[in-house]
């Protein structure tokens, strides 16, 4: 094991030059600091990237390497993770805090050093500690080979839209206020497109994004959900889109005038300047099937052609927020694009078979509102952060830190969209699932009645996976496995399990390293919902986890 190492080291060493010669070597200087920002008529303090919000857009080509220089000038300990990147040996620049790595402390900076490997499309990045993200993210362009182009006519132009949320008071105080009590937090007072609401009754003056077309073009928009708890549509009023890629996976194309995206994920759209001259209202807004409560707000943002004289605008109307059919209708229209270039390689031979179920909580709090603390778990096992680095951990083989005993099932049945069971009561523990390396995993992720069912956007570091099957009530192992696709599925890195449903996806793990799954609404991610998996090494050189980088931040 140790010549093993010497030679893993060595390789690390020189794993620059194996990349320079394979692609491109892109530098970035994330310099994270206090800006004075004003939204909804009122201005606060907010954590930014190069004093931008949102933060500067990455240019990569597939197979390029970026060095990433964050350097923390905030009071906030800060970590970025590069969601929706596979990180191939390289978990160290994945950036949960306390999973791959320990926070970059105030002052203190760390080079992110990782290569965009068998991915084209959109992704993004954000901070992944605390609730940084809700003002610290941006987009990540990973432009296809020069010698493949697009499986679809090239655009004239292409556009980065962020859809997010944003409080007036300080989101840490937020956060904070609502740990204390126990109790949900505020929910956002506005949702923003490219980090503007557009024009609010409180705020007329507020302006909104606007953007320039041309007559008889196609322009490629790049939709990204930034937003920290709520899932989003989007609309642009008189215009069909051409959903033509989701996660940076190619998929079939198909026409809507509505896509739905949660928490953390990327859709690239094909919009057609068919329309007479004139602007277009933008609109962005919540889904949310359960009973909620949400912000059910609209963010609006304008289309506007070339050359327009017009000075009104054509109007359109989001869907109400509870129009589940519509949500499915455009969930079930998502296939893989499965060419010959872009095959769909789904697992076959499964080695793990999971079943999670995702579930709310409460459990003891002496100093909360009426002495309980709202939480919540992954097969009734709430996720204790550890104070040092999963990663480092397993690397190092340092032991009490975490355990690889994450139960595979649920420790007991019941009807998990039915009646609840009365305790409500989770385990806590630092618990992972160990994978060998190169394994087959299904996972089937069954949302439940307790407290309240709802939709949980789960995002899973590291990998894409296929999306088989999905459901409405309990997961049925004989029947629904019946009509799984094993044909075309989509390919993604971040899926909803829907509210009083299932969702089954499948993955090989093929990529070293501590892995975390978690619901990428940030407020169950407070409470609990998150695990991890640990993919152990397998026998040759490349399929082993580079040591870790010498700036790598301590804890």
């Amino acid at each position: 094991m140790a010549v093993w190492l010497r030679i893993v080291m060595v390789l690390a060493l020189l794993w620059p030059v194996f990349v320079e010669c394979k692609g491109n070597i892109r530098h970035y200087k994330f310099n994270v600091m206090m800006r004075n920002i004003t939204r909804l008529c009122s201005t606060k303090p907010t954590v930014t990237v190069n004093g931008k919000f949102p933060g500067p857009t990455i240019y990569a080509r597939e197979d390029d390497t970026l060095l990433i220089k964050v350097v923390n000038q905030v009071h906030y300990n800060l970590t970025i993770h590069w969601h929706g990147v596979k990180q191939i040996r390289t978990c160290w620049a994945d950036g949960p805090a306390y999973i791959a790595q320990c926070p970059i402390q105030p002052g203190e900076s760390y080079v992110y050093n990782f290569t965009v490997t068998e991915q084209r499309g959109t992704l993004l990045w954000h901070a992944h500690i605390l609730w940084l993200r809700a003002t610290v993210h941006g987009a990540i362009v990973i432009l296809p080979k020069l010698d493949l182009p697009y499986p679809f006519p090239k655009p004239k132009k292409e556009v980065v839209i962020i859809l997010g949320e944003w409080w007036k008071s300080d989101v840490e105080v937020v956060i904070d206020e609502a740990t204390q009590s126990g109790l949900p937090p505020n929910i956002s007072d506005a949702y923003t497109i490219n980090g503007l609401p557009g024009p609010v009754c409180t705020c007329l003056s507020q302006e909104g994004f606007n953007f320039l077309v041309e007559l008889g073009k196609k322009y490629l928009l790049r939709i990204i959900n930034a937003a920290l708890n709520e899932e989003l549509f989007f609309k642009i009023a008189g215009h069909n889109l051409t959903v033509v890629e989701v996660d940076a996976a190619y998929v079939k194309p198909f026409e809507t005038d509505t896509i739905l995206t949660t928490p953390g994920q990327t859709t690239n759209v094909i919009l057609s300047a068919n329309l007479e001259s004139g602007k277009y209202l933008m609109v962005t807004s919540p889904f949310m099937d359960s009973p909620i409560l949400v912000n059910n707000k609209t963010a609006t943002a304008t289309l506007q052609y070339i050359g327009t004289n017009i000075s009104s605008t054509t109007f359109t109307v989001p869907p109400p927020k509870n129009t589940t059919f519509v949500a499915i209708k455009y969930m079930d229209s998502l296939r893989s694009l499965n060419s010959k270039i872009y095959p769909a390689k789904v697992p076959m031979k499964i080695d793990h078979s999971l079943f999670f179920t995702i579930s709310l909580g409460l459990n003891p709090c002496a100093s909360c509102y009426r002495g309980f603390r709202l939480v919540a778990a992954i097969n009734n096992v709430t996720f204790v952060m550890p104070s040092v680095s999963l990663l480092n951990a397993h690397f190092f083989n340092k032991n009490g830190v975490f355990t690889d005993d994450f139960p595979g099932n649920p420790p007991y049945a019941f009807d998990y969209t039915g009646i609840p069971p009365e305790n409500l009561r989770t385990m806590e523990g630092t618990r992972l699932y160990r994978l060998d390396y190169n394994s087959n995993v299904q996972l089937i992720m069954q949302d439940t009645g307790l407290l309240s069912p709802e939709n949980h956007p789960m995002h899973l570091h590291g990998f894409n996976f296929f999306v088989v099957g999905r459901g409405r009530g309990n997961f049925d192992p004989k029947e629904d496995a019946k009509n799984f696709n094993l044909v075309d599925p989509v390919e993604r890195n971040t899926i909803n399990a829907p509210s009083g449903g299932w969702v089954a996806i499948r993955f090989r793990a093929n990529n070293p390293g501590v892995w975390f799954l978690h619901c990428h609404l940030e407020v169950h991610t407070t409470w609990g919902l998150k695990m991890a998996f640990v993919v152990d090494n397998g026998n040759g050189p490349n399929e082993y986890l580079l040591p870790p980088p010498k700036d790598l931040p301590k804890c």
